[in-house]
């Protein structure tokens, strides 16, 4: 048991989870009819299987950096749990299995799609952007920005406007959500020699940048109701919800205790879980 737990450590099951449920939400919201159970499980499942293996070869790559960082020790490679070997074989393995499911049960642009996300996290951000600028995570973000588009696309092999304002909403919240945790983790990362902005630029100025992207945030979460792809109930949660947002940012801009830094971190996953959950259930309210 304690194998598989490790192997499924490897995927960074949380992270995979929170990627799942925002491309539920694309395909929920690609649909004007409830889809059969199979036609929502089997691309879920495909794309669980890439991400999971990008969260693998992440690990891979920066196994060294992980076993110097108190965040990141007790994963499975820095604990010689898993050899450096058997991990790449399995995030191949899985990979590819994720990859032949959308293919051949879905549809070639979902896979395609979903092998670019892949490709984006797992090598062009750990293996270059994450050394390179401290606006790592800005433009990276748009890998881990996609799930709803593998969503939507999943079901209507298209690429379509209003998908990729679900994928905006998630790449403007990626920033401050993670440069709350990087405020926190700043000596971590400033022993690796990783430019995270907190390192590079400075706290306060890191913690202006939340409070402006936070900002602008707040506006995009009202897209999907300007746009008429949600109604009220969306909206009324997107305001309580940015709003909240809001004041954790500021509160963290004008506070020198980086204790505020994780409470924002923490709201900021609660914020993109239940918004895109307000989503889902206003669509089924209007459907």
């Amino acid at each position: 048991m304690s194998l598989i737990k490790n192997y499924y450590e490897l995927c960074k099951p949380n992270v995979v989870l929170m990627m799942l449920l925002c491309a539920l939400v694309g395909i929920i919201l690609a649909s004007d009819t409830l889809l059969p159970l199979i036609e929502i499980l089997v691309p879920l499942v495909g794309i669980g299987l890439c991400s999971g293996s990008a969260a693998a070869i992440n690990q891979i790559i920066d196994r060294e950096a992980d076993a110097e960082m108190a965040r990141t020790d007790k994963r499975p490679i820095p604990q010689g749990e898993i050899s450096v070997t058997n991990a790449s074989i399995f995030a191949f393995v899985i990979g590819l299995l994720g990859v032949l499911i959308l293919v051949y049960f879905v549809n070639s642009l979902t896979a395609i799609l979903t092998i670019f996300a892949l490709g984006g996290y797992a090598f062009i951000y750990t293996i270059f952007l994450k050394r390179a600028t401290p606006q790592n995570i800005v433009i990276g973000g748009l890998a881990g920005a996609a799930p709803p588009l593998l969503g939507w696309a999943s079901v209507t092999n298209t690429i379509e406007p209003n998908a990729l304002i679900l994928v905006l909403i998630i790449f403007i919240w990626t920033p401050p959500h993670f440069w709350a945790l990087a405020i926190y983790r700043k000596d971590d990362y400033a022993k690796q020699s990783i430019p995270m902005l907190p390192v590079t630029h400075g706290v306060a100025f890191t913690k202006l940048q939340i409070v402006l992207y936070t900002i602008i945030l707040f506006l995009v979460s009202l897209f999907p109701y300007i746009v008429l792809m949600s109604g009220a109930v969306y909206l009324i949660s997107a305001i309580i919800l940015s709003s909240l947002f809001l004041f954790y940012s500021i509160r963290l801009y004008l506070s020198d205790d980086d204790k505020y830094a994780m409470q924002t971190f923490w709201y900021s996953i609660y914020y993109i879980f239940l918004i895109f959950i307000a989503l889902i259930i206003d669509h089924f309210i209007y459907i």
